[in-house]
């Protein structure tokens, strides 16, 4: 059976394989699958100029017509991917089917972080990294610390280590917020239950959504990747 394709776009200081765990459950459902780096990450070289999510827009809007002509699309989101397909979805309605948006920032409903991110880019000891790695991964990513494996821990450094776009500010505003009651498409939320963003928030995040928002137990932030067959299980149903 093929479905409709599915895009999908990564989060943060991240690539594709934030969502490694996804494309088998993805296309074993019948989805052709997308999945992109944004430009600034993985293996895309940035725009110039390039800041946030934002300057990205007509890039994205100009190959996903390239690459899929006259079909509007079902995008999938995970954090900032999330952020940047709703932005994309209000300024190319067209384009859009539907969206997925997964552990997205930019509902505005904290002053600031619960969690803080040690730096590591000033550190020369490849070793000192890792562990900075490694509690990035434990302070935001992952609610369970028993996740974190050499292969996690490897997957996340080359992500990170291929961000070029480190002074992001959109994902501390609420920009999302302000986007939702402008897109035309259907929007469905998922976030994992412990997931620091919005921990405690859920009755403010869901009135965000309009009440479509589902949360997958014992997940953090990188929900599709801790809790990948709850989260197959819960998001599926959604895809056309």
């Amino acid at each position: 059976m093929h479905r409709a394709p599915v895009v999908l776009l990564h989060g943060g200081s991240g690539s594709w394989t934030h969502w490694l765990r996804m494309l088998g459950p993805l296309t074993q459902a019948g989805h052709a699958v997308w999945a992109l780096d944004l430009p600034g990450f993985g293996s895309s070289d940035p725009l110039p100029d390039q800041q946030d999510a934002d300057d990205m827009l007509p890039l994205l809007a100009a190959s996903l017509q390239h690459w899929l002509p006259g079909q509007a699309v079902q995008i999938m989101g995970f954090s900032l991917g999330g952020m940047t397909a709703a932005l994309l979805a209000a300024a190319y309605p067209a384009l859009v089917r539907q969206l997925v948006l997964v552990g997205p920032p930019g509902l505005g409903l904290r002053d600031k972080p619960i969690y803080r991110l040690k730096g590591w880019r000033h550190l020369a000891d490849p070793v000192e990294q890792l562990r900075c790695h490694r509690y990035n991964l434990g302070a935001l990513m992952l609610a369970d610390a028993r996740q974190i494996d050499r292969a996690t821990l490897a997957l996340h450094t080359a992500n990170v280590q291929r961000d070029r776009l480190p002074r992001r500010r959109l994902a501390s505003t609420n920009i999302l917020r302000q986007t939702l009651p402008r897109l035309a498409c259907p929007v469905q939320a998922v976030y994992g239950q412990e997931d620091v963003l919005y921990r405690g928030l859920w009755p403010q995040a869901a009135a965000c959504f309009n009440g479509r928002l589902q949360l997958i137990a014992g997940a953090g932030h990188w929900v599709q990747y801790e809790q990948p067959g709850a989260f197959a299980a819960t998001v599926l149903p959604m895809l056309l």
